[in-house]
């Protein structure tokens, strides 16, 4: 695991990437990722006080929090988005998460289509705990990507097959999201095999090619949970994030 960075306030190792996010978080070995899913998402400023709690509660510091999956209304533009995430990266400074430059947080923030939130809101949080002895798979969370690359000086220069939501352009974007979960997958030191649930957010049609594009190369080995949902900013048409977690609850 060259490619990560650890982060021993928290207990796990990251994939270093944007000021907003890394691209990927993997426990170290004496610890497990759990995830806790909001049954009704809160929205963030209170969402983030009950993470705060749900840590309490758990004998876990805010430094065990290792990745976020947000929604949001609607599609930001570039300098929307960028207002969004400095206000969020405001809580992990707080958090012991942030120190201006270094993010360790991997995050997806998606958009549904129907009965978005009025607010952005959170839909699940992961952190750490100590490891149980039965639990000896890897533990992992790889943030979520669109169909561009990260870290260029914008977005809209650089989105795959942008405003083609024909088919073939579907199948090229979709085709680049798969490979670059399986570059951040290796980053971890990790591989589809060892995925426990992957996750696709498109309101356009990728079943002509799910086959060939995602479950022949092993992105769908426990199956594939497709949302109705957009990426966060504008015209961006798929994302896609997947995990390895053996401890998964509801809140």
């Amino acid at each position: 695991m060259t490619d990560t960075v650890a982060f021993e306030p928290g207990g796990y190792r990251f994939m270093p990437g944007v000021f907003q996010y890394s691209g990927g978080v993997i426990a170290d070995e004496a610890h497990e990722i759990v995830r806790v899913r909001f049954r009704n998402p809160p929205p963030m400023a209170e969402g983030f006080r009950d993470v705060e709690a749900l840590l309490e509660r758990e004998g876990r510091p805010t430094t065990a929090v290792c990745a976020f999956e947000l929604r949001s209304p609607g599609q930001f533009t570039e300098d929307g988005f960028r207002a969004f995430n400095e206000l969020y990266v405001e809580t992990l400074g707080r958090w012991g998460l942030w120190d201006g430059q270094t993010n360790p947080v991997a995050r997806s923030n998606v958009c549904p289509e129907i009965d978005a939130p009025e607010t952005p809101s959170i839909h699940a949080v992961c952190f750490t705990v100590p490891r149980r002895p039965e639990h000896t798979a890897p533990s992992f969370a790889v943030a979520g990507s669109g169909e561009v690359p990260e870290g260029q000086s914008n977005y809209r220069d650089h989105i795959v097959c942008r405003g083609d939501t024909s088919t073939d352009g579907m199948r090229e974007k979709v085709r680049f999201v798969v490979g670059e979960m399986a570059r951040r997958l290796s980053a971890l030191g990790v591989g589809w095999a060892d995925v426990t649930a992957t996750q696709a957010y498109t309101v356009h049609n990728i079943q002509p090619f799910m086959g060939p594009e995602i479950v022949a190369k092993g992105a769908a080995l426990g199956g594939l949970t497709w949302f109705y949902d957009r990426p966060p900013i504008v015209e961006l048409d798929y994302e896609m994030d997947c995990r390895g977690v053996a401890d998964e609850r509801m809140l």
